[in-house]
């Protein structure tokens, strides 16, 4: 039983990494579990591939350490990579023979929804890069 099923939802999980060229193969692999565990293997590998991305990132643009949450709900499963800088990453056209730059354009390909927020003052002065995935209905269950 996938932890959608659960009443008890959300659930959260969350992974702290330095910012090291390791780091965004970590942090997939935590994601690719998550989903894998939660009954959704089908989208563990593009969840996987989101994360590397935003967190390869913070590794080349951010700042400190990487702080990833996965929240589960009924309906939907968000990522969110947070660091320390107050800088938005933002598309851009790579050239046709460039190896870099295509990563939040895959995001928005592949996941369902996207967006990037600013720290609450509270919280300090980085961002919070996310990203969603529905839950297919097949594998909603009601829990009344």
């Amino acid at each position: 039983m996938g932890a959608h099923a659960h009443p008890e939802l959300p659930h959260r999980y969350t992974l702290s990494a330095p910012a090291l060229p390791i780091s965004p193969r970590l942090c997939r692999d935590f994601v690719r579990g998550i989903f894998a565990a939660s009954g959704l293997p089908q989208l563990a590998e593009a969840a996987a591939l989101c994360t590397s991305e935003l967190v390869t990132n913070v590794h080349r643009h951010g700042k400190g350490d990487v702080r990833m949450a996965a929240t589960i709900r009924h309906d939907r499963i968000r990522v969110t990579v947070h660091d320390d800088s107050p800088e938005l990453p933002s598309p851009r056209r790579a050239a046709f023979d460039e190896t870099n730059g295509r990563g939040l354009f895959l995001v928005t390909a592949l996941s369902d929804v996207c967006g990037m927020t600013y720290d609450e003052p509270a919280e300090g002065t980085g961002k919070a890069v996310w990203f969603e995935f529905n839950v297919p209905p097949a594998n909603t269950k009601s829990t009344v």
